[in-house]
């Protein structure tokens, strides 16, 4: 009997350790963003956060029939404090890239839009080696834009990195740096179009090499809540196909900032 009491429990040991893991409930989610990334996140003057990225959170947790909450979190330690589970997702503007793959899962796409210079009207500055050497060039921190210059100009420029992108625009403008490295929308809706834009304007050709900019936007999670991220992919499908992304897209933007 006893014999048959310790085989009867093993068996059912085995079978608990056997059955898959209870799905977590995604009903409740907490989403970061930046909130210093206009147009696509940023905080209004009633301190309410606003922008692309938002309104497309807020269309998939719609989607996903998910009560969402919004934090502001710093660029600098977005992906930290996922990792610490202060928040779930991460929808603020952050490229698909190989090196964040090692610590984050990954949503498909959301949007994907090329990184360009901007410089001085009338300055004469071009993107090439010998016209950039020595020139004081402006970039947000830790971000693909700040790679890509490290590594294919590291050497003959002077990097000035800042904590947003809205501090490298200041700075532009007060002329202490000769150029800034970042998206193009985000240069063009957030600043080139802005007063203090006017005398900038964009130069060189669009950035887009995967090595440095990833495939696209996607929607940051950590790696044990694929599941998470497999739902955001399916809701950024439907948003597409039932048109809201549209409609949100053409709130910010007079072109497809989805991409190809």
């Amino acid at each position: 009997m006893r014999r048959l009491f310790i085989a009867v429990a093993a068996a059912t040991v085995l079978a608990i350790a056997a059955a898959p893991a209870t799905a977590k409930d995604w009903t409740k989610i907490r989403v970061a963003t930046e909130g210093a990334y206009a147009p696509f996140n940023f905080i209004d003057k009633n301190g309410q956060l606003q922008g692309f990225d938002v309104d497309i959170a807020k269309a998939l947790c719609a989607q996903m029939k998910a009560q969402c909450t919004f934090v502001a979190q710093d660029w600098d330690g977005i992906i930290p404090a996922l990792l610490a589970k202060k928040y779930d997702a991460i929808i603020a503007s952050m490229s698909i890239t190989e090196e964040r793959k090692k610590k984050v899962a990954f949503s498909n796409k959301y949007y994907n839009t090329p990184a360009k210079f901007v410089r001085k009207k009338g300055s004469g500055t071009e993107i090439n080696a010998a016209s950039l050497k020595g020139k004081a060039i402006g970039v947000q921190r830790a971000t693909i834009h700040e790679n890509f210059l490290r590594d294919n100009y590291g050497k003959i420029v002077d990097i000035k990195a800042y904590d947003t992108q809205e501090n490298a625009n200041l700075d532009f403008a007060a002329g202490r740096v000769d150029l800034m490295l970042a998206d193009s929308v985000a240069l063009l809706d957030g600043f080139l179009k802005t007063d203090a834009g006017k005398n900038a304007e964009f130069v060189g050709p669009d950035f887009t090499d995967p090595k440095w900019f990833g495939d696209g936007v996607g929607i940051a999670v950590r790696k044990g809540d694929q599941d998470l991220a497999d739902a955001f992919s399916k809701a950024i499908a439907a948003i597409r196909a039932n048109g809201t992304y549209q409609k949100i897209n053409a709130k910010y933007f007079d072109f497809n900032v989805y991409g190809n």
